[in-house]
């Protein structure tokens, strides 16, 4: 899931197959043509333009299905992301234009966070694998109050297991860092405080996650890439934390973050 090599960020989604079933997922990359289809298919070539970095607006993004090949070329260079997950369904593959990606300023206040919903169910059909990129000005708390989906409760809860992949905005020559927390749940023993820098992973198979800390001086990006089990639905259900959860009532009143929205693509386009 890391970008690799030089030049702008962009998103790939694949959802592969592995002993047992299939996967799927979403790419996101700077651009270059993109060949990609199933093994019994002439190749499909999708452009993807990308963006400055990932704090320089919502990127387009390709989604590739299971039993699928994929060349990615970039004659500039560039970054890539690829968010996989272990699927049943082959659906086919399909471009995401950065316009069609829903902006969300969730929050208030210090816990004010930007989401692009480019793979979230109900935005973009996919079979089990879910994404979002989550983007917080510095000093302000993210994935806040802490919360969780590691239980299958119809309609209340969903059972998913999560990566975070973090890139921290340098401030001049410092490096970035901030901080991410998980406390065990119910349902298992994860328990993880983390420094944070551009490249790190935390994998979040249970428990209640948050917050993500976004220290002063230095943006937090983090691309989130969730799936759930076969035969439940692919739906972003959760709970919050009963000793954090009033802290959403406090929001009522306060006005989000004046520093968002970051840079948006359609700006440019003024």
């Amino acid at each position: 899931m890391p970008p690799a090599g030089p030049g702008n960020p962009a998103r790939p989604a694949f959802e592969d197959r592995g002993s047992g079933g299939g996967a799927h997922g979403f790419g996101k990359g700077r651009g270059g043509g993109s060949p990609a289809g199933p093994d019994d298919t002439p190749p499909r070539t999708f452009q993807l333009h990308g963006r400055s970095g990932v704090f320089g607006g919502v990127t387009d993004f390709v989604y590739l299905p299971r039993d699928g090949r994929a060349e990615i070329e970039a004659a500039g260079g560039g970054r890539f992301a690829l968010a996989g997950a272990r699927c049943e369904a082959r659906l086919p593959a399909r471009y995401g234009p950065a316009e069609s990606v829903p902006v969300e300023l969730r929050g208030a206040g210090q816990c004010s966070r930007q989401v692009h919903n480019f793979g979230a169910a109900g935005v973009f059909p996919a079979d089990r694998l879910i994404a979002v990129e989550v983007l917080t000005p510095g000093g302000n708390w993210s994935s806040y109050p802490p919360h969780k989906h590691d239980t299958h409760l119809p309609g209340e809860e969903s059972r998913l297991e999560e990566i975070y992949w973090f890139e921290i905005a340098p401030h001049g020559n410092t490096p970035g860092v901030g901080y991410q927390r998980v406390t065990p749940s119910p349902a298992g023993k994860t328990d993880i405080l983390a420094e944070v820098r551009s490249g790190d992973a935390v994998l979040i198979p249970d428990g209640w996650h948050g917050p993500s800390i976004a220290a002063p001086g230095h943006d937090m990006y983090y691309l989130n890439v969730m799936a759930g089990p076969p035969g439940e639905p692919r739906e972003w259900l959760i709970r919050d934390h009963p000793e954090h959860a009033w802290i959403r009532g406090s929001w009522d009143g306060q006005e989000v973050d004046p520093r968002l929205p970051f840079h948006r693509a359609e700006d440019e386009a003024r």
